[in-house]
């Protein structure tokens, strides 16, 4: 049996222990009377907040029971928010406002009228900062900064996400042949440490209210490089253990959704191992890999897929990081999960199910300490719900998703803007995109007064209780492949979401699932919507591949030397991402990709 079969059992065997505190709490007299002491304890020690209108509300939100069976189900079976096993919230509070005086706060803990929140423990202590994230990626590296300057103004914390061009993604240098017109196309260009640079120029990469998030997989760990070796240059060496945030990384998701792949599996999932096992040593506020789901689900896979196939991804790369002696208390706080919410009902328990499965698992299955256990999640809204079609009603698709991307206790969030079937997001649309999390966070009283304001419903209960058998489900057939790695060389993922994928496009043709303004309610023949396309100018693409040709020149000398060095650390078995720091400072990302290929191969995608 593999882990993820362990996995299933632990959690069966945590459901059939979470059943047997119900009866002990029934039949033992003591034992049921410390639940209800516990309880109304509990109860007794949250805060009390109120509304502007004047209205007294408690600011976490529990069940009125008093039987201690139901008690048990409930502290057991779920947990308070930011206990195991998390199902409420990977931490006590998320998005409540501070209060407004010194006072006992939630559980017995102290908060403070200054609003300053307490930092990550694994004790549930409060979310670090504001959740929304602002994701970018145009043109040159200066012109996405400008972008990220533009959605920052208002943000107390800047938490930036960052979108790379398709050359970017393949590892491939902007003066390739063929390459030209795709130069900043859909994602910022990157090519060198020098372009990394400018990308977060005027922004402190090591204060703890920055966190930058890299969406690549295939050149992670060189672009992570990059991302080092740009930091040291601006704030010296003494600034890598403070940076934050994430690089995606994930290999998985990337060979059963995506194909942006550019070296064959074993060698990608060695080049990310040597990252995770530098970065996990030596940055230990860097999340080293994000796990997603969010492309699996673009990709065309039902909810429960997509949250099966994350979260047996994630397992999956426990037991490889294990395997190379990292231990689990060490890598597993630095994971990551990314998954994106749309608009079927799976969404209304999708996140609060996973974190569930995610605490058991690692508890059980692998031994990590609580905070190896917690499932921190970004969410983002459904791209493939975005409709052409009447365009403005993505609008209202977004903050549907939205609201359940925050029902589900997520700790950071990014929401798509209206008009991405058509382009670039423009200013407009993403200032409205923003603005609807902000309505959401700040605005309406829904999220900032009460913890677990919306949890609990008896539907919701019933969509947990039908999405965990159906995960387990999958992990099981996962398993009977052989596990993970195995499954993904039988195409198993790929061709599940395939199927769900024309199961999906189907469902639309013959109108059995409505799209408003699509294929039920249209107006007539409607006019194309007068949309203003983002193109990189052809100057700016030969500014890039001018650049390029600089700094390959400047470096021409050295760069030989770096990248001989980095292939002999390559086969010679070693941990190569400290040669991947020196290379990056004199090579390009086609040249470091190439040489590389040449060692270990390239990637040949699945069809």
């Amino acid at each position: 049996m593999s882990k993820l079969g362990q996995v299933v059992e632990a959690v069966e065997k945590y459901n059939k222990f979470v059943l047997d505190q119900v009866k002990r709490a029934r039949s033992d007299e003591r034992f049921g009377r410390e639940l209800i002491n516990r309880w109304n304890e509990t109860k007794a020690q949250t805060p009390v907040t109120h509304t502007p209108t004047g209205l007294p509300l408690p600011r976490l939100a529990l069940p009125e029971i008093d039987e201690s069976g139901e008690i048990a189900r409930y502290l057991f079976g779920e947990g308070l928010p930011g206990e195991f096993p998390f199902l409420n919230g990977a931490y006590r509070e998320m998005y409540l406002e501070p209060v407004r005086e010194i006072e006992t706060g939630s559980y017995g803990k102290k908060t403070s009228s200054t609003g300053a929140k307490e930092k990550e423990s694994g004790n549930g202590a409060r979310s670090p900062e504001e959740p929304t994230r602002l994701f970018s990626g145009l043109m040159l590296a200066e012109d996405t900064n400008e972008r990220f300057h533009y959605l920052t103004q208002h943000q107390r914390t800047h938490r930036l996400s960052t979108a790379f061009d398709g050359p970017t993604l393949y590892g491939i240098d902007s003066d390739a042949d063929g390459v030209f017109g795709k130069i900043g196309e859909g994602g910022v260009a990157i090519d060198t440490v020098e372009d990394m640079v400018r990308l977060y120029d005027g922004f402190d990469l090591g204060s703890p209210n920055f966190s930058a998030s890299m969406t690549i997989s295939g050149p992670a760990p060189i672009i992570m490089a990059m991302y080092i070796a740009a930091a040291k240059r601006r704030f010296g060496p003494k600034v890598v253990p403070k940076l934050r945030g994430t690089i995606q990384a994930d290999i998985f998701k990337e060979v059963q959704a995506q194909n942006e792949t550019i070296f064959p599996i074993e060698a990608s999932l060695r080049f990310l191992t040597d990252m995770v096992e530098f970065t996990t040593r030596e940055m230990p506020r860097w999340y080293p890999i994000s796990i997603s789901g969010y492309h699996i689900g673009e990709a065309g896979s039902t909810p429960v897929q997509q949250a099966a196939y994350t979260l047996s991804n994630g397992f999956a790369y426990a037991e490889m990081f294990t395997a190379r002696g990292i231990p689990v208390d060490q890598f597993g706080p630095r994971l990551s999960f990314f998954l994106d919410c749309g608009l079927d009902v799976e969404y209304i328990a999708l996140a609060r199910v996973s974190r569930r499965i995610w605490a058991i698992g690692m508890r059980d299955a692998y031994g990590a300490g609580p905070r190896g256990q917690l499932f921190k999640l970004h969410t983002q809204t459904s791209g493939r719900s975005l409709i052409a079609a009447e365009f403005k009603n993505n609008l209202t698709r977004t903050a549907a998703e939205l609201m359940l991307a925050y029902m589900n206790a997520t700790n950071s969030c990014h929401s798509n803007s209206a008009d991405e079937p058509f382009t670039t997001p423009s200013e407009e649309w993403i200032r409205l995109a923003a603005h609807g999390q902000a309505i959401l966070l700040e605005e309406s009283g829904i999220f900032k007064h009460t913890m677990n304001m919306l949890s609990g419903s008896p539907g919701m209960k019933a969509v947990e209780r039908a999405v965990e058998a159906a995960i387990l489900d999958e992990f099981r057939e996962i398993e009977r492949l052989g596990g993970v790695l195995a499954a993904v060389e039988d195409r198993f993922q790929r061709s599940q979401i395939q199927n769900a994928a024309h199961r999906y496009e189907q469902q639309i043709y013959d109108g059995t699932r409505p799209i408003i303004g699509l294929n039920k309610y249209r107006n007539g023949e409607e006019d194309a919507p007068e949309i203003k396309l983002a193109r990189t100018p052809r100057a700016k693409q030969q500014l890039q591949v001018d650049r390029l040709k600089k700094f390959k020149k400047k470096n021409a000398k050295k760069t030989k030397r770096a990248l001989d060095k980095l292939v002999d650390v390559v086969e010679r078995g070693e941990n190569c991402f400290p040669a991947l720091l020196e290379a990056v400072e004199v090579a390009s990302l086609g040249q470091i990709t190439g040489r590389l290929q040449e060692v270990v191969g390239r990637f040949r995608p699945m069809v």
